[in-house]
């Protein structure tokens, strides 16, 4: 299996893509916030394992892992959207398909309301972050969000408390997944670096979902979300607000947020037998 990563200058940016495989067809894969590319290596090795024939991609979105933050005043959804866009333009092939994880899956569909992916391209939310919070916490977590940004010293403070492999530990137990130590010490690594931590702080500060609610109805390419049972981050009813011809829910039990790398092979194998079927509305 083909694996490297490299870095890309596009939309003014310069931008830490990795990349498995070698194959005709590509995967574009977009992490949530607080991950960033590596997120996905377990599924890219269990997905190639059942299909060779595919590039699986991933960007460290704006700010997070290894790729340079949206300059101030451009760190919104739509920005973010216009940046990975141009990071597309660069690729020899668009993708086939996009899968977006939690917040990653709100930035997926904006850029293809925004027309930075034209159908035939099939898009696969993981537990999808697509609603705002209900009743007070819409308003009181991105105002929250923003104070923190704005703060140089919470960055530095938060990477030196996750120094603590057990707090790292509780903050994935609090998502619903249970990962192995590997997983636990490269979340840990980021959530040390107060970089990467700012470049969290400031999407979750201009994450306009409320925007998005409101051109959903605009989408035209059909739409799968996988939803795990015990996603304690995205309250799985969710996707049934969602739910409406075109868009298809698939439900796996004992999974939570981070089911791409609680269950790689799982997920691989339902996803690749999902991608055999034609599309198909969900009524």
């Amino acid at each position: 299996m083909g694996a490297g990563t490299t870095m890309v200058s596009a939309g003014g940016l310069r931008w830490h893509l990795a990349r498995w495989g070698d194959g005709p067809r590509q995967l574009l894969c977009l992490h949530g916030t607080g991950a960033c590319s590596d997120s996905f290596q377990t599924l890219a090795q269990a997905w190639l394992a059942r299909d060779a024939g595919w590039t699986l991609l991933a960007p460290d979105l704006p700010g997070q892992g290894r790729s340079a933050p949206l300059p101030p005043g451009r760190r919104g959804m739509a920005a973010m959207a216009e940046a990975l866009r141009a990071l597309l333009a660069t690729l020899a092939e668009p993708p086939a398909v996009v899968l977006g994880h939690s917040a990653g899956g709100a930035l997926m569909l904006r850029l293809a309301l925004d027309g930075g992916l034209p159908p035939p391209t099939r898009l696969i939310g993981l537990n999808a972050a697509l609603q705002p919070f209900d009743g007070l916490a819409g308003w009181t977590y991105p105002a929250l969000a923003r104070l923190l940004a704005w703060n140089p010293l919470v960055p530095p403070l938060a990477a030196w408390r996750a120094r603590d492999l057990t707090a790292v530990r509780r903050l994935i137990a609090a998502t619903g997944s249970t990962l192995n130590e590997d997983a636990v010490a490269r979340y840990g690594h980021w959530l040390r670096q107060p970089t990467h931590l700012a470049g969290v702080l400031s999407m979750m500060a201009d994450w306009d979902l409320a925007g998005l609610q409101r051109d959903l109805p605009r989408l035209q390419q059909p739409l799968t979300l996988v939803v795990g049972e015990r996603d304690a981050v995205v309250p799985p009813a969710q996707a049934a607000r969602l739910r409406r011809p075109g868009v298809q829910v698939q439900r796996l039990d004992g999974l939570g947020h981070l089911m791409h790398e609680e269950d790689p092979p799982r997920l691989a194998a339902l996803l690749l037998a999902d991608l055999d079927q034609p599309n198909a509305a969900c009524s």
